[in-house]
This record gives structure tokens, C-alpha cells and sequence, in this order.
């Protein structure tokens, strides 16, 4: 397993120096608030934004000022404070990340938005418009030609305001005919847009389409090759965190998550899955690299997303769920009593977790002799031999009742 790093880029919106660097966009702040029951106080936003920027998030989406005056006023704090905060790391080197905010394509929309974030030292508005033909006949009422040229208006006002670093995203863009999204990028990018989004709105695509997809816009878009392409995977089918990666193995530099994969509906694409996979995997992806301080996802996910969501992480939950670095069964705590390699991935260290037992012991009915000697040694007991067996026993027994042993059960056992 190779995990491959890379110092940050200098910072250009429409241009990567380093061919294999991976922006990452946090959208938790954002599209993650759009979760069902959740709603951030102002200050809780502040406080998840400066997690991000010491996680080392490139772009964080801090928000949808429009939404209302309490909404704009957060995506300003969060541009003011965190936007011009510069966060050090030994291995990426120094970092400000840039703040982004969403607006919808009206004037209104935009002015809001560029009032909010453009106190940031990088600020960016991104923009949307929907081109599938479901969405152009049933929400919008347009016709392909007046989406086109609401597109192309819009990405010039935002440019006419002083902002340079302008996303139009593409909403339905995995339902949309290919050759209207090829138009219709090309006019985006004509009228000064540095990102494209590229949206799997309803999670409806396989892996190998959607990377299709990037490939294919990559292929046919006048230039193309002058701004960065982005996703945006929801996990409708599951399968958002792997859309998220055949697009970057097709030529996407920008991925858009959330932290523990929150979001509309079934969720987003989570950075903890995302990032974890290119830093696993790197060298299947060829060698993509991202700038993210592993070491504080943990913390992201339990202490400021979980607590401020009131969302609890499945326990099965990849990266960080509480069953991610546990282990229960007497086959699998036998080996990584051995080597924990050999049935861990990575290590919990990697995302700054820290077990309360070195091995992530739990015990239960499928639980092995070796686990329950380890485990009483921690507790002061040694076992060996016909003792140690006698004690198995006892422990099977009661396992077959309790669903989980207890270190207090476990005392109780020993003082028979």
C-alpha cells in the first residue's frame, strides 16, 4: 500500500500546476445542511469551517447566502475569518482556503452571494442551472435556449461584480443530452467560468458512466482545457463515493464531498471515503494526491459534524464508523493480535482516531480464546492452560446472553 502526498498547488482557479493534485470542496456547510432536520447556528458553521481549514479542504462551500439574512451573515464571518486565515502544515505547506458560496442564476441571487464572500483573500461564487430535459420542462419552464443564455448572462455578471473565480455547475447533468452540455459548458467558459460542476443530482449513474461522462466532456467542450472540471456524486444508489472516483480517473481535478457523506436525500459522496481511497489506492489511480491532513477527520466527523447534526454515524459506516477499527470475531482478533495488518486496511492513527484498547477488541459470542486472554491480561488477569480454558467456558456461556462483554463482566468471571 502506497500513501502518496504532495505539496499544495499556488493557488490559480482555473489551473492546477501539479497534474495529479486532487482540489477537494466541502460542501458539509452547504448541500450537508440540506439534510433532512439539520440547520447550523451560525457559530456551529464557523466552528465546522475552521475544522475544515486545519483538515486542509481547498474549497470550502460555506453556504447559500440567499437563503436568508442569517445565512449571508455566516458566509461572511466564515469568508472574513476563516477565508484569511492561513493554516500551516510540514507536509502540504502553508494553506488559505478558498470560500465559496451558491447562488442560483438570477442577479439577485448573485449580488447576495459576492456581497457575502467576497471579503475572503479566494473568494468564489459558484452558480447552477439544470439542463436535463425533466428539469427544463418541469421546474424551470425553459427552453435550451433560454437555459443557454441564462448561463451565459449570469457567469458575466458574477464576472462583472469583481469576481474572478466563478464555478457554474451543471445540476442533472448524468440525465442531460450530451451534446447540449458540451454547448452550453463551452458558453460558460467563454463568458469567464474557472470551474465546471458536473452533477449526478440523483445518484442515478454507475461508475463507468459517469467517468464516461467526464471522458466524453473532456473530449467534445471547447476549451475545456482551461478551467478545472468537478464533481458532485449524491449516493441515491450508493455509489457516490465511487462515481467521485472514476471521475477523477477520467480527469476531474475537483471533488465535491461532505464530511461523513451527509447531504439531500441519501447523502453525498463522503471526503472521509473519497480521501482515504486515493491515499490507499494511489497508485491504481495514478498516482492522484490530495492535500488533506488525514489526521483530523476523526475529530471533524465525531466532535463537530456528528454533535452539531445530532446525525449518528451508522457504526458500520466506512472510515468512521464506531465499528470501522473494531473487531469481534475469534478468526479476525486472532490476527491482528498477530498484526493488525491483517485485517486493517489502514490504521486508526491515520484518521487521528485512538482506540481504548490497542487492538480494537470487543467481545461477544463469536470471540476467540486469544481476544479474552489479551483482554484479561489488560485487567490484571493471567491466564493460562486449563484455567484459561475453564474461564472460556464461563465466557461462552454467558456471551450467548449478552450481546456485548463488559469489562465488568469480565471481573465478575474471573472472581467465580
Amino acid at each position: 500500500m502506497v500513501f502518496n502526498s504532495a505539496r499544495r498547488p499556488t493557488y490559480v482557479p482555473n489551473r492546477i500546476s501539479d497534474p495529479k493534485y486532487i482540489r477537494i470542496l466541502d460542501t458539509t456547510l452547504r448541500d450537508g445542511e440540506q439534510s433532512s432536520g439539520v440547520a447550523f447556528t451560525p457559530k456551529e458553521k464557523l466552528d465546522i469551517a475552521r475544522q475544515l481549514a486545519k483538515l486542509g479542504v481547498d474549497v470550502i462551500e460555506a453556504g447559500f447566502p440567499a437563503a436568508s439574512k442569517s445565512e449571508a451573515e455566516a458566509v461572511k464571518l466564515i469568508a472574513q475569518e476563516v477565508g484569511n486565515t492561513s493554516i500551516t502544515d510540514k507536509n502540504f505547506g502553508d494553506h488559505v482556503p478558498v470560500i465559496s458560496c451558491l447562488a442560483r442564476c438570477t442577479k439577485k441571487d448573485i449580488d447576495v452571494a459576492w456581497e457575502a464572500v467576497k471579503y475572503a483573500k479566494y473568494p468564489r461564487i459558484m452558480t447552477f442551472i439544470a439542463t436535463s430535459e425533466i428539469h427544463m420542462k418541469y421546474k424551470l419552464n425553459m427552453t435550451k435556449v433560454e437555459v443557454l443564455e441564462k448561463a451565459k448572462g449570469m457567469v458575466q455578471y458574477a464576472k462583472s461584480l469583481g469576481c474572478h473565480d466563478i464555478q457554474f455547475c451543471i445540476e442533472d447533468a448524468t440525465r442531460s443530452e450530451r451534446e447540449f452540455l458540451y454547448e452550453i459548458l463551452g458558453e460558460v467558459i467563454n463568458a469567464g467560468a474557472t470551474t465546471v460542476g458536473i452533477g449526478d443530482t440523483v445518484g442515478c449513474s454507475l461508475p463507468n458512466e459517469f467517468g464516461q461522462l467526464i471522458a466524453d466532456i473532456r473530449a467534445n467542450t471547447p476549451r475545456i482545457e482551461d478551467v478545472i472540471i468537478s464533481t458532485h456524486c449524491h449516493n441515491d444508489l450508493g455509489l457516490a463515493t465511487a462515481n467521485t472516483l472514476l471521475g477523477a480517473s477520467n480527469g476531474a481535478r475537483q471533488l465535491e464531498v461532505t464530511i461523513n457523506g451527509i447531504g439531500e436525500r441519501a447523502g453525498n459522496a463522503s471526503l472521509e471515503e473519497v480521501v482515504m481511497a486515493i491515499k490507499c489506492k494511489s497508485e491504481l489511480l495514478d498516482y492522484l494526491c490530495t492535500g488533506i491532513d488525514t489526521k483530523h477527520i476523526s475529530i471533524a466527523s465525531k466532535w463537530y459534524v456528528e454533535e452539531y447534526t445530532g446525525m449518528q454515524v451508522q457504526p458500520h459506516k466506512a472510515i468512521v464508523g464506531a465499528n470501522a477499527f473494531a473487531h469481534q470475531s475469534g478468526i479476525h482478533q486472532d490476527g491482528v493480535l498477530k498484526n493488525k495488518s491483517t485485517y486493517e486496511l489502514i490504521s486508526p492513527e491515520d484518521i487521528g482516531l485512538h482506540r481504548s484498547n490497542e487492538f480494537g477488541l470487543t467481545l461477544g459470542k463469536l470471540s476467540g480464546s486469544h481476544a479474552l486472554k489479551v483482554k484479561l491480561r489488560e485487567l490484571g488477569y493471567n491466564y493460562d492452560g486449563k484455567e484459561l480454558n475453564d474461564m472460556f467456558v464461563r465466557f461462552k456461556l454467558l456471551a450467548e446472553t449478552n450481546k456485548v462483554i463488559t469489562d465488568d463482566d469480565l471481573k465478575a468471571l474471573a472472581s467465580l
